[in-house]
Order: C-alpha cells, then structure tokens, then sequence
C-alpha cells in the first residue's frame, strides 16, 4: 500500500505570554523602560536583542515523524498537553507548523470540536451542505448522501432548525454524519465522539471500521484505550510533543498503560527533620498499592486498592484519627472516609485505608490526607500526598465512552419474572 500521510521532522512553536507580577504598571514605568531600551539600542547598535521575560516559546511538537499507509486505522495517543490536537489541526492544514513537512495525498474530513464548520444560524438542512462544501464536495454529491446523513443522525424532527438550538449529541452527530458520508480518503476524528451516547457510539465505530475496509484512512484520537483497541490497528505514542513509540496498537497501549500513570504513587520522605509536617507528626511514606502492580500491569476500575501511609508521631498517648479525601480531575470530591480514633504511643505508626474493587470510575484522583488529634483538633493536612490513574477494562456490549457518574459500583442484582 503507498503511503497517503507522511510526516517528516515537523514541529510546531507557540509564544505564551505571562503576565508581570505586579499588581498594576504605572505611566512613568512605561515611560522610563522605554527610554531605557532605546537608549541600549542607540549605544549597542549591534547587541543581540534583549530576552522578554513576558514571553515564552513553547514547543507543542518537536520533531514529529511517522508515516501511514492507505486503509490504515491508526489510534494517537497521550496525555493532555501531548500535542494530538496540535498534530490533528497540521493534518487538518487548519494551523501552519513551524518547520518540517507534511505530505498528504487524498481528500481530508476533520471533526476536531463539536459543530466545527457549522454556523448556527443555520438549519441542520442548511449546515450539512455547508459543511460539504468546507470539504470539496459539490452540491450534487452532497445532495445524494443526503438522505444517509439525516438516517445516521437522526436529526429528522430538527433538520429545519437552527443548530444553535442543537444539545451537544446532536451537534456531533450530524457533524459526525457529514464527514463520514462524503467518502473522504482520510477520516480525522478527535475525542468528539466521547459525547455521544452508546449507540452512536457503536454506529461511528463501525462507520470508521467500514472505511478501513474500504481502503480509507481513519485517524482517531481518544482517551479511552478500549475504544481505540477495539477500532484501531496501529497507534501513535505522543508525549511533550514528541513521538514515543509507533507501532502494534496492543504493544503501544500496554507501554502507554504501563510507563504513562503519574509518577508520585509511592513517595518516602526519609529524613523526619525536613519532611512534610510539624512538631506533633511528619509524614513518612505514602504509597498506593493495588493487585498485580508487581507484575507491571495497569491498575483498573477492577481492582481494590489500597492507600498505605507512615508518619513519625512525636506526642506520647496521642488520640489520633485519620481521614481520606479522594478528588478526581475535576477537582470533584469522590468520598471523605475516616478511622476511628485510637491511642498511640511515639514512633513511626501506619495506616491504610481499603477501596473495594468496582467502585471507582476510570480517571486520575490525587489524595488528600487529615490528621486529627483528640476527635477534634486538625494536627496536619498533607494535600496531593498520591496522585494515580485507573484505568477502563474490556466491558460486555457496545458503550465504550464515560462511565456517567463519580463511582461505578457493582452492586448485588435480583431480576425475576413474576407469571401473570
């Protein structure tokens, strides 16, 4: 198969300005930095210009190459600030790269953010043609897809109004409809699809499948490892704009999995004089442990976990209690569980705190942990002491998207019939 897609040493800079600290620039402070530089320049004609410290160059890709044949399915992945969504918009020649080469052979279909090249003043009728035009489709193509597209949104009640008026799932499931039905050589889809439900879920999967087969080429970006198995043959590891590894869609996802969780699962602090508390207690260790770590593999929603923590207590006879606080990313507090308070004399004491298996949802929490003196008096409070990811594991059934809610328990079940 020849190569559609090839990407040779690109990068792309970006400038991020940073404001000063103060908390306001008076007139004469303007006035007099720019006597200052223009003084420099008059007496220093041929000095390099001065660095501004307001500004920072930031590289959201460095020397990105790959290529990707015809028919190829391709997952990219990483984390957030990875740069797959600079990459995609290069691909989609939505931004320019700072250097290096793409080349590109066939007819490209994007959907990077939900209802992109939709106007919303338009019906959903209107925006579909619009929208087909944006990718180089004629009015008679489009018009023969046509019926295609609205079967597969399921828009038909709303196609005569205004997409402003569209929720979210609708926006994305025409915009979806549009890019998929007007036969692009290659299909660029971003996390979008994470906002619809579990049968349009199935139905983009297997459109984006069927495309395969038919010798398009699908570029898809998701978070969620299961999806991207499911659809994907081979995939792309990006971190801090870099390629990691390019391969074996299951090879380049247990690698991901496996080196790409937060690194502050298991901390030591081993001198008690400099670590983190006060004269009653100072932390000693926190570790999050869990079945099969050991063995390398990803610690999923499966699994019972377990936060282990030391810490010096400095007092004789303390009356100490503790309590867990878990945040996911959306700084959502997920529970708040304490122990029972107990005595205990001065030395180094451990505790750890038990969550079930099947309880928490796929995501990144850190931990926060509070000691109480007396059942009242807060000794310490040691914020982000953890931070660790849980991963999705293969489900029955076609939903492949966001488990909905802050936990996802397994609770005990009794369904029956009862005859007439």
């Amino acid at each position: 198969m020849s190569s559609v897609i090839a990407v040779e040493n690109l990068s792309k800079k970006y400038i991020i300005s940073h404001q000063k600290q103060e908390r306001y620039t008076a007139l004469r402070d303007v006035l007099t930095d720019g006597a200052k530089r223009f003084t420099h320049k008059l007496t220093h004609p041929f000095a390099a210009p001065e660095s501004d410290p307001t500004h920072e160059e930031f590289w959201a890709l460095k020397d990105v190459s790959f290529d990707i044949q015809q028919g190829d399915r391709v997952g990219i992945i990483g984390r957030n600030g990875a740069g797959k969504s600079t990459l995609l918009k290069i691909l989609s020649r939505i931004t320019e790269p700072t250097s290096g080469k793409v080349s590109i052979k066939g007819r490209v279909a994007s959907l990077l953010e939900v209802g992109t090249g939709f106007h919303p003043e338009l019906s959903g009728r209107e925006n579909i043609y619009l929208n087909g035009a944006i990718l180089g489709m004629s009015k008679a193509e489009i018009k023969k897809k046509f019926d295609e597209i609205v079967a597969f949104a399921e828009v038909e009640k709303f196609l005569d109004t205004p997409v402003k008026r569209y929720s979210s799932g609708m926006y994305v499931r025409l915009a979806f409809a549009v890019a998929a039905h007007l036969e692009p050589e290659i299909l660029i889809v971003d996390e979008v699809l994470a906002v619809g439900d579990a049968q349009f879920q199935k139905k983009c999967l297997g459109k984006m499948e069927s495309a395969g087969s038919e010798g398009r080429t699908v570029l898809f970006v998701s978070h969620n490892m299961v999806a991207l198995k499911s659809l994907c043959e081979k995939a792309i590891w990006l971190n801090a704009g870099s390629v990691v590894e390019n391969g074996r869609v299951e090879d380049v996802v247990s690698n991901y999995l496996q080196n790409g969780a937060p690194v502050n699962m298991h901390q030591v602090w081993g001198d008690r004089e400099s670590s983190p508390g006060n004269k009653s207690v100072r932390l000693h260790s926190v570790k999050i442990s869990y079945e099969g770590e050991a063995s390398g593999e990803s610690l999923t929603v499966a699994s019972p976990v377990d936060l282990e923590f030391e810490f010096w207590n400095f007092e004789q006879n303390a009356l100490l209690s503790f309590s867990v606080f878990l945040y996911d990313n959306q700084e959502v507090c997920i529970f708040n569980t304490g122990s029972s308070a107990e005595i205990f004399p001065k030395g180094v004491v451990k505790g750890i705190c038990h969550i079930p298996g099947n309880f928490l949802n796929d995501g990144v929490y850190r931990v926060r942990l509070l000691i109480v003196r007396d059942k009242s008096v807060g000794l310490f409070d040691f914020d982000n002491v953890a931070i660790f990811e849980v991963h999705d594991i293969e489900r029955e059934g076609a939903w492949y998207g966001k488990w909905p809610g802050a936990v996802r328990p397994t609770f005990k079940w009794e369904i029956m019939a009862i005859s007439n």
